[in-house]
């Protein structure tokens, strides 16, 4: 087995021609968010990939092999719910409600000027009928947004040298108090 230790996201600085003769692996969502799986590339080598825990593989990727070796990642074709807003009794801000409910859920979402794409959940899939969207189970690769706090694959050696503040030592905001000269429209 080959192990992979090491990730190039989207492949950053390597000239294309070297991406283009990788060898390729199509992994689902499900595992390309798992930090430690295996897999079998498309030379037919069984690979052992052990990324830092909390990374995220996204298709574009490229893994390096213990030997050197790159493989290109392909985001496989899952079964999603494609979600578009009904041209006919609906806008594009239906998908912006959608989302907004769907984020509320901590749902993996991946967001598209047009549609949006989740996993297969039929309770999901009835809540956004009832918002007269419409839910159409495919075949296509999935890419959710990383979200604010989500660990993308970044380094976080900028947050190692940060000083850190005991709370006792931070300076204290100052009450606000309420008095003949407060003006922000208060309605008592």
């Amino acid at each position: 087995m080959i192990q992979i230790s090491k990730i190039i996201p989207q492949g950053a600085g390597l000239a294309p021609v070297l991406i283009k003769r990788a060898s390729t692996i199509e992994l689902d969502w499900d595992t390309r968010q798992k930090s430690r799986f295996e897999g079998v590339d498309s030379l037919g080598r069984q690979l052992g990939v052990f990324l830092p825990r909390g990374t995220l593989v996204r298709g574009g990727d490229v893994l390096v092999a213990e030997d050197g070796s790159m493989v290109n990642v392909i985001a496989a074709p899952q079964t999603v719910l494609r979600i578009a807003a009904c041209k006919t009794h609906g806008s594009a801000f239906d998908l912006t409600r959608a989302a907004y409910h769907l984020g509320n859920r901590h749902v993996p979402i991946e967001l598209k000027p047009d549609h949006l794409k989740i996993e297969p959940d039929h309770v999901l899939a009835d809540l956004l009928k009832s918002m007269h969207l419409i839910v159409n189970e495919v075949s296509e690769a999935f890419e959710p947004e990383g979200g604010a706090y989500s660990a993308g694959g970044h380094s976080h050696a900028e947050a190692k040298t940060k000083t850190v503040i005991p709370i006792a030592a931070r300076p204290q905001a100052q009450p606000h108090v309420h008095g003949p000269d407060c003006n922000h429209g208060h309605h008592h």
